[in-house]
């Protein structure tokens, strides 16, 4: 199968990337279409595709010029273990908007040794961050 990323949101399957995250994912349960929408509008969009179908998809929100924090990184159940979230990984790490950045940020509960390949180490200051965490928007 010949895979490829595209950062072109008309190619995006939004149904799909909705269905994934309200349903399958661990952070996102419940997150409305609206939301979901907003979210694509406002970020820099990565959609992994096996020819017309989508199969994986990652957003970064970023001022292109300090920070960038990924979100919603997933690839479809029946195409992982295929090399595709490396691949994804390494397609976001080198997009040409965000080189020079000086910091990165992400969440995960279960997938370290991924991100740790593209130099993510745990919060060395945690007690420096800080949240707010509402439950309008999941």
């Amino acid at each position: 199968m010949e895979f490829y990323i595209s950062t072109d949101k008309s190619l995006l399957d939004t149904a799909l990337i909705h269905k994934y995250l309200s349903e399958d994912s661990y952070w996102a349960k419940g997150r409305s279409i609206e939301t979901v929408k907003i979210s694509i509008e406002n970020a820099i969009c990565f959609g992994v595709f096996n020819e017309q179908q989508q199969v994986g998809f990652a957003r970064v929100v970023s001022d292109c010029a300090i920070f960038a924090w990924i979100l919603d990184v997933f690839i479809l159940p029946d195409f992982q273990r295929n090399g595709l979230g490396k691949k994804l990984m390494s397609e976001i790490m080198s997009y040409p908007d965000l080189q020079g950045l000086s910091r990165w940020g992400l969440g995960t509960a279960d997938a370290h040794g991924l991100y740790q390949q593209f130099g993510f180490t745990p919060i060395a200051v945690p007690h420096r961050l800080m949240e707010i965490k509402n439950k309008l928007n999941v």
